[in-house]
């Protein structure tokens, strides 16, 4: 039986739920996960942080319109450096629902950083009400 050295486990630290905000609107690009009519489904989108909540575009009739409904959802973002050997997460966990109010709207339509990579109509706004906001960082035995 091998044991490990005292220093040989990788070391994680909780991210403040303000840190965590920060980087949640600091990045563009995330992770969505909810529990679709056919199974567990987990898609990217791009988002943007909008008045407390992650908020994104997407097409009326696909998959993510799904979300229209109030949706129990888990929303991440993360940043790894495989070589550096560390990294850190951001989730999100909340309830998902389409946008409706007109000043939520016309604020939406104007973030640049919401705009859909994949090509078609994106009209659909859905936002995310954050029920929890947490994150960690994690280094490795041999990050530097």
């Amino acid at each position: 039986m091998t044991t490990a050295s005292p220093g040989a486990f990788a070391s994680f630290q909780e991210l403040s739920e303000d840190r965590c905000k920060e980087l949640l609107a600091s990045h563009t690009s995330g992770r969505v996960a909810w529990q679709a009519s056919d199974g567990p489904l987990i898609l990217p989108v791009t988002y943007g942080f909008y008045n407390g909540m992650v908020a994104f575009r997407t097409a009326p009739y696909g998959v993510l319109a799904e979300l229209t409904r109030p949706t129990n959802v888990a929303f991440e973002i993360d940043e790894i450096d495989h070589a550096a050997g560390h990294g850190w997460s951001v989730l999100v966990r909340g309830r998902a629902k389409a946008v409706t109010q007109n000043f939520d709207l016309v604020t939406l339509w104007k973030m640049d950083n919401i705009l859909p990579w994949a090509s078609g109509t994106r009209n659909l706004f859905i936002a995310i009400e954050p029920r929890s906001v947490t994150g960690r960082s994690v280094r490795a035995p041999f990050a530097t």
